[in-house]
């Protein structure tokens, strides 16, 4: 008799905002293997660092002595048609909120005709105006978006998670010159009401209350959990192999296809 298949426990949390960061991994692997990004080697470091392929864009992830600080920094160089840039996101920003913004900036055919205004999704899930100038709150009020400066003279946006206003959980901050796609790609996937999969909330959830945060428990194939990064691999791979204008940048073709989630 074969043995039993090996499982392992997930939880599915939501608001996803509140997940807690998750695994580093699903931005960093994807963005080299399917995206061409480079990365440094430096074993003696705990940070990584990628690197576009044309070198324009530079994603910094470093541990700080703060757990709560801004452990992902985002730099992109001056182009033609805008100055540089940049994006930071606290340690314990989901890594799916933060993925979302590295895809849509390596994405290779931007859908055309998309909104690219980040109030848009939360409006439609129901974000309602804060009490400052050009801010929404969530429902719950554990979240929050808003954008400085003025319509004349637009500013920086940031995005904070919060239990309190003495408890902050998370914070991503995107630079006035940010394109505005890749904000509205962040704010979208914040509005996402899905729930993610997480391996390690005991140690990562910034609450264990249940009338904040919904947890279900349930035990699943352990190559079925794996697999869900790969299948991420495989997809973005795939669309930068279709794209006309940017063969896959690895020079390799996709890795053999898994299960996921």
């Amino acid at each position: 008799m074969p043995p039993a298949p090996e499982t392992v426990e997930v939880e599915f949390i939501a608001p996803r905002h509140l997940a807690g960061g998750g695994d580093p991994a699903w931005i960093t692997i994807p963005l080299h293997r399917a995206c061409g990004w480079s990365h440094g080697d430096d074993p003696l470091m705990p940070r990584v660092l990628l690197s576009s392929p044309g070198q324009k864009a530079l994603l910094r992830l470093e541990p700080e002595p703060e757990p709560d600080g801004q452990w992902w920094t985002l730099h992109h160089a001056a182009e033609p048609d805008r100055p540089s840039w940049y994006a930071s996101f606290g340690a314990r920003t989901p890594v799916e909120l933060i993925a979302a913004a590295t895809d849509a900036l390596t994405d290779p055919a931007p859908p055309t005709g998309a909104s690219s205004d980040p109030y848009e999704p939360l409006q439609q899930v129901g974000w309602s105006p804060a009490s400052a100038d050009n801010a929404l709150v969530s429902p719950d009020g554990t979240a929050y978006l808003q954008r400085l400066g003025s319509v004349e003279e637009p500013g920086a946006w940031f995005v904070t998670a919060t239990l309190g206003p003495d408890r902050p959980v998370w914070q991503a901050r995107f630079g006035a010159h940010t394109p505005a796609r890749l904000v509205a790609a962040f704010t979208a996937a914040l509005a996402d009401p899905k729930p993610v999969l997480r391996m390690d909330s005991g140690r990562s959830l910034p609450t264990h209350d249940p009338s904040i945060v919904t947890r279900r428990t349930t035990d699943v194939l352990a190559v079925y959990a794996a697999g869900a990064r790969e299948e991420r691999v495989q997809s973005l791979a795939a669309q930068h192999a279709i794209s006309p204008a940017s063969p896959n940048p690895s020079g390799q073709p996709p890795a053999k296809n898994s299960r996921s989630r």
